[in-house]
């Protein structure tokens, strides 16, 4: 089976990740590497190779947006984009990593663990959640998955970091996959 969005993330992901010091295929591959040395199972591993491939959707966009303090909601596309091929169990940990990020925010020494850029971008998703949307994320299926997600993923920033690379991941995904719809 083809791999759309593995293709996806080896044509367009030799980009700069925004404000970050590597590429977006390079962040994408620290964290499966990273979710894979945790020992997550296959369906996190998949989601923390594709969480961010909303960005790669429109790359201009995200990067134009961010400097402005936009939030294009990247995750959510990425999610519906992915939806054609992949299950719920990969789907929602991409879908709400962001949300993690605004839960785990409401610790002060969480926020100074993230780069310039988290920092920024969490700003332009709305910030730290209050009381109500934390309980409500926390009741959430899957809020378990994002959080273990969004731990890869700010980890996942290392330009010394040498990882397996994306063909290392062609047969995961074709194993969770599924036909794609019309």
């Amino acid at each position: 089976m083809s791999a759309p969005p593995l293709d996806l993330l080896q044509d367009r992901g030799q980009a700069a990740y925004a404000g970050e010091p590597i590429t977006q295929l390079a962040h994408a591959l620290q964290a499966a590497h990273l979710a894979r040395a945790a020992g997550a199972d296959d369906a996190l591993v998949l989601a923390a190779l594709l969480h961010d491939v909303g960005h790669l959707l429109d790359p201009g966009a995200g990067e134009a947006a961010t400097a402005q303090g936009l939030d294009l909601r990247h995750e959510a596309l990425g999610a519906r984009y992915l939806a054609r091929w992949l299950p719920a169990a990969v789907l929602g940990p991409i879908a709400q990593h962001v949300a993690a990020k605004r839960l785990l925010a409401r610790d002060p020494s969480y926020r100074l663990t993230l780069s310039a850029e988290s920092t920024r971008s969490l700003a332009a998703q709305g910030g730290p959640f209050d009381d109500a949307q934390a309980a409500a994320f926390l009741a959430r299926p899957g809020a378990q998955a994002a959080l273990a997600l969004r731990g890869f993923d700010d980890a996942a920033k290392d330009p010394q970091r040498r990882v397996p690379g994306l063909d290392a991941y062609r047969g995961l995904f074709g194993a969770l996959a599924r036909a794609p719809g019309p």
